[in-house]
This record gives C-alpha cells, structure tokens and sequence, in this order.
C-alpha cells in the first residue's frame, strides 16, 4: 500500500486557482487532487464535482439518480 502524503492547504488552494484544472472554467480536473468534492473557486458558492476522480463522478450520479426519482415520487404521488 503506497502512504501519500496529505497535500497542504497552499496546494489545494492553487489547485483551486489554477485555470488548467478548470474545463470552460466551470468544470474542476484534477488528476492529482483526490478530494470527492473541492471547493468552488469561490469557496462561499459550495462545492463543486472533479471530475478527474471516478468515485466523484459516481457520487454525482447516485445523487443526481436521488433527486430525479424523489420528483419523480412526487409527481405520481400527487396524480
């Protein structure tokens, strides 16, 4: 098993910045960052999804699947 090293705040935060990580600057890549869900680059706006980490992107799913079949609940429970 190979011991990474936790990464330290100032590289997280220019992960953050950096524009490289960022698709049409809306969409975080980070192979190197292993975190599920990084802030945002405006870290009061939330969290957002890297989409360079396979168990971030199935997070997404699972909850984007919760939210569609809870509408989807309460669409039919209303009829």
């Amino acid at each position: 098993m190979e011991n990474q090293e936790q990464p330290s705040q100032e590289t997280k935060e220019r992960w953050n910045q950096d524009p490289e990580n960022w698709i049409w600057g809306i969409f975080y890549y980070n192979r190197e960052d292993k975190r599920l869900m990084p802030p945002k680059r405006i870290p009061f706006m939330g969290w957002t999804v890297n989409f360079a980490n396979r168990n971030s992107v199935f997070l997404f799913v699972f909850i984007m699947l919760i939210i569609i079949l809870f509408i989807v609940f309460i669409t039919e429970f209303k009829k």
